[in-house]
């Protein structure tokens, strides 16, 4: 599995193991996330993507307890993280709506949470998770830089961001913003002309894509006419035979292929499934190949 390099020099994985569904699996004791873990590390993929909201907050402690159980994995992996999301919950009874919190006090508390759930000193990379409206950019530039400063956290990233909200945040920090994770899939192409790709290209910033395979609807409307899932699976059918993989693999390399330097976050807890991510490497995409599935994903040419 190759490797990105982020702006600060550090570096990801090709692909993320996304960890949003661990509290939902049949069995997510420490030895089936350990196997889960280990089935990634058998690939070549290192990087584990959290959010503190996962699982009603709970997914960052079922990762940490399979950390704690076998500390040596600490200096095998990367941990990224996400915060401003505010859910409601039970476990925050003071909530009474939906909201955004990217106030230095909520952000630096949200860190020491997450530390202390995942069982590590120091996260890889902490992403804003959403963009919010009342941001103070000032205040939590600071704070982010102070993050970093600390060595608390090792670079900061966003998510969800249009290129314009990362401007103002990069605007008020020393620190460059080393990432920016965004919804990009066959299913979500909006992407590659809303500015986000170009955007993360002029600044050199690999980006990470967030629902790589739209959700599982890549599979579950492809017998729905008239869906872009229904357009794109002969062609994902005849390009999967021809390589011998299934058609998410070769969803995964389309993305793959695009020199913003995609890096898919892939989630699922069948092993099976997790076992195969990797298969994308071995799918081979051309200039046209791509432009083809964009045109079956988009229901049109480009002009």
């Amino acid at each position: 599995m190759n490797r990105i390099t982020l702006p600060n020099s550090r570096t990801l994985s090709r692909m993320a193991y996304g960890v949003w569904r661990l509290s939902e699996a049949a069995d997510n004791s420490v030895s089936a996330n350990l196997e889960r873990i280990d089935a990634c590390l058998a690939q070549g993929i290192t990087t584990f993507d959290h959010a503190d909201i996962y699982g009603d907050y709970r997914c960052e402690a079922l990762f940490g307890e399979a950390i704690k159980a076998r500390p040596a994995l600490r200096e095998q992996i990367e941990i990224v993280t996400k915060t401003d999301i505010m859910l409601l919950s039970a476990q925050w009874p003071g909530t009474r709506v939906k909201h955004y919190d990217t106030s230095a006090a909520h952000v630096r508390a949200s860190v020491d949470r997450s530390l202390q759930r995942i069982g590590v000193e120091v996260i890889d990379l902490l992403l804003l998770h959403r963009p919010d409206p009342l941001c103070d950019a000032t205040e939590l530039g600071a704070c982010l830089d102070s993050l970093i400063d600390s060595g608390k956290v090792r670079g900061v990233g966003v998510s969800n961001y249009m290129p314009w909200d990362a401007d103002l945040l990069q605007s008020r920090m020393k620190h460059r913003l080393q990432t920016n994770q965004i919804e990009l899939s066959l299913l979500h192409t909006a992407p590659f002309v809303n500015g986000q790709v170009a955007h993360a290209q002029q600044h050199r910033m690999p980006l990470m894509a967030w629902s790589p395979l739209g959700g599982g609807r890549l599979h579950t409307q492809a017998g729905q006419a008239g869906t872009a899932a229904a357009r794109l699976a002969h062609c994902l059918g005849e390009l999967a035979r021809a390589s011998g993989v299934d058609d998410s693999a070769v969803a995964i390399a389309w993305l793959m292929h695009h020199p913003a330097c995609v890096l898919p976050v892939m989630g699922s807890n069948q092993l099976g499934r997790i076992r195969r991510f990797a298969d994308a490497n071995r799918v081979p995409m051309d200039r046209q190949t791509w432009f083809e599935l964009y045109e079956l994903a988009n229901g049109h040419q480009v002009p």
